[in-house]
């Protein structure tokens, strides 16, 4: 059973949370918070595999609670609820170490999806929110001619192009044919080889060297050693 903290200053929100998420069945709220303060006292105390933190609290923000909670225990998985994909709360929190990021008006099943990969250590990135963190990455950048990186196998570049594309593990391993621990293997491997420490910056990679478009569409990997090709079409 994975249990989750669900920190949201809202009671109807906690409560459409709670009943979303043990519907699911393998899933049980063991804490609400209703400010950031608690949240950060009830993901110490239960130690909850996922905590669900929205960003815009009284007393104490979301943000400030994530980094609290995760320089008390870097361990802990916190998936961030925020109204706006915009919202500049998302980077910081990203830079802090939260896994994953949802915005409120996403499809619910997205929730269950994220609670499940947070408890499995994997990252997720609502799709409207990775746009924007790769975009903002990618402006920050110098522009420089793109190369394939030393070292990357083609199964890892196939892997990275999809990875920047905003699938999951499980997605990757469908569009593959291969098994989700051949995936975790070869991203692991991959952001071990582009000296990078997350999914989020992975992704930028991709997408700087040309395997993913602008519409967030893989587009294959550019020859060995070559410069990445323009995005088609």
């Amino acid at each position: 059973m994975i249990r989750v903290v669900v920190a949201d200053d809202q009671a109807l929100v906690r409560a459409g949370v709670r009943m979303l998420l043990e519907a699911a069945g393998d899933m049980e709220v063991c804490g609400e918070a209703v400010d950031g303060a608690q949240a950060v006292r009830l993901a110490e105390g239960l130690r909850p595999d996922v905590t669900l933190m929205d960003l815009r609290m009284p007393r104490m923000d979301g943000l400030e609670a994530t980094r609290r909670v995760l320089a008390a225990w870097p361990a802990a998985r916190i998936v961030i609820l925020t109204t706006f994909a915009e919202d500049e709360n998302v980077y910081a929190a990203l830079r802090a170490g939260a896994i994953g990021f949802l915005v409120k008006d996403d499809e619910p099943g997205r929730m269950v999806d994220a609670v499940r990969r947070a408890a499995t250590g994997e990252p997720l990135l609502a799709p409207s929110v990775l746009r924007r963190v790769v975009e903002r990455a990618l402006a920050a950048e110098e522009q420089a001619a793109a190369h394939v990186p030393a070292g990357l196998t083609d199964r890892e570049l196939e892997v990275l192009a999809l990875v920047g594309a905003g699938l999951s593990n499980a997605e990757i391993a469908d569009a593959l044919h291969v098994g989700v621990t051949t995936v975790k293997s070869h991203v692991s491997t991959a952001m071990d080889k582009l000296g990078v420490r997350n999914r989020t910056q992975a992704a930028v990679v991709a997408h700087r060297i040309g395997l993913v478009d602008a519409g967030f569409r893989p587009v294959g990997y550019p020859p060995r050693g070559g410069p990445a090709h323009p995005p088609r079409g």
